[in-house]
């Protein structure tokens, strides 16, 4: 089974990616923070970490405000940089661990934690700035990583209580997991800093050493303080420390401080920190019944006879393909998909087998692979197919024996405008 073995505590201010991809390793003004990731990447190498659980949040980069989101976990294979303004960092992307996100992603929604998932989407500095520094001479760091995005800049955002019992569903997830990982639990963000109005600059550094004593002896604290409690003592901006309780509920109640270190050279004061777990391995019985619970809501819907539930496992194996179709929602590209597929399809980089199934019209041979029913319709609304035409195919049937067992034989479609007119037309 998977074990946590520790937790890992970083700032993720651009300052650190900065330092690193300018060479800044020996200038005294900056050589304190290599020096506490250089600890940081020693514990992880030494304790032979598999997979970090990287909870940060975003700048308004892959996540803007058009849909923003509480709680968005990753759920790909691989995590690019970001462009962030002035193009991306030239670091390597990260890989995931597809396997263990999909469980977490079942046991936080078994747990009732309403969760956002993501594919497909760049990271910035949040996530990039700690973990490039784990790379070194030899290249990135080699391990896996599940990343979990929290939205903190766009009020109202979760309580500390919330991180704080999502922390406790983590640590259940990781240790159901069936596979032997040796995980730790990665958080970022912080210390005390506020980057906006006329308090930009503001540091509180006696906070901080207050608040990185309480995250080790007693969190509980921490956890019964508001938002503008940490508002007023860290700064807005460093209100996002309240992610570090994530990474602490998933520990257990007692820890070994491995290392603790904080420098504020400019407007953030930089942490970073190790926990040792040193709690018991979950007792069998139980992490048995917890599976049981995860899988409780869905046991039977895939023995279902002619139903395909659209898993994380189908969604990312078919994301080239759902979202090829889902973007002809965008009228260049339904021109282009019209006028011009074969050239379009090369661009976008589908398979000969994804073109074939398109070009065919193999409608329950595509479902049957993983591609989603609702991006269907928008290619059948393309290219003037019905909506019970579709049904139809599925089932084997002309439109006309479809049309037959239904109590009204009607066509419809998703189309909008001068389509559907002309569709209903015809």
């Amino acid at each position: 089974m998977a074990r946590i073995i520790g937790g890992i505590g970083a700032s993720h201010s651009p300052t650190i990616g900065f330092a690193k991809d300018t060479g800044k390793q020996n200038d005294p003004a900056w050589k304190p923070i290599f020096d506490g990731f250089d600890v940081v990447r020693g514990w992880v190498q030494d304790k032979k970490i598999d997979v970090l659980f990287m909870i940060y949040n975003d700048h308004i980069t892959s996540f803007f405000f058009d849909h923003y989101s509480t709680f968005a976990m990753g759920i790909d294979d691989t995590y690019l940089p970001a462009d962030e303004g002035g193009g991306p960092r030239d670091v390597a992307p990260a890989t995931g661990h597809l396997g263990l996100a999909q469980h977490i992603a079942m046991a936080m929604s078994a747990d009732e934690f309403d969760m956002s998932f993501f594919q497909g989407k760049p990271v910035d500095h949040g996530f990039l700035s700690p973990l490039s520094m784990l790379g070194d001479a030899n290249g990135p760091w080699p391990g896996k990583v599940v990343p979990l995005q929290v939205g903190v800049l766009q009020l109202p955002i979760p309580s500390p209580k919330r991180l704080w019992k999502l922390g406790k569903t983590l640590r259940k997830a990781i240790e159901s997991y069936p596979e032997d990982l040796r995980v730790a639990i990665f958080a970022t963000g912080g210390l005390s800093h506020q980057v906006h109005g006329e308090r930009a600059g503001f540091i509180n550094e006696d906070w901080d050493d207050e608040f990185l004593d309480l995250l080790e002896k007693d969190p509980k604290k921490l956890v019964k303080m508001r938002i503008a409690d940490y508002a007023v003592k860290g700064g807005m901006e460093g209100a996002e420390v309240i992610m570090w309780l994530i990474m602490r509920g998933a520990l257990s109640k007692k820890v070994k401080l491995v290392h603790k270190q904080t420098y504020a050279p400019s407007v953030t004061n930089i942490a970073t920190l190790v926990f040792e777990d040193l709690g018991d391995a979950p007792d069998p019985d139980d992490v048995a019944a917890y599976r049981a619970h995860i899988g409780y809501q869905y046991e039977g819907a895939d023995t279902l006879e002619g139903t395909y539930p659209f898993t994380h496992a189908r969604s990312h194996e078919n994301f080239r393909i759902n979202t090829f179709l889902h973007d002809l929602v965008m009228p260049a590209h339904r021109a282009r998909f019209i006028d011009d597929f074969d050239a379009l399809a090369e661009e976008r980089g589908l398979t000969a087998d994804e073109k074939d199934l398109i070009e065919n019209r193999k409608w329950i041979e595509m479902i049957r692979r993983g591609v989603s029913f609702f991006v269907l319709e928008k290619m059948a609304a393309v290219i003037g197919v019905s909506n019970p035409e579709v049904y139809a195919a599925f089932r084997g049937e002309t439109l006309d024996q479809f049309l037959a067992t239904r109590k009204m034989p009607i066509t419809y479609s998703v189309a909008g405008g001068d389509k559907v007119k002309e569709m209903d037309k015809s």
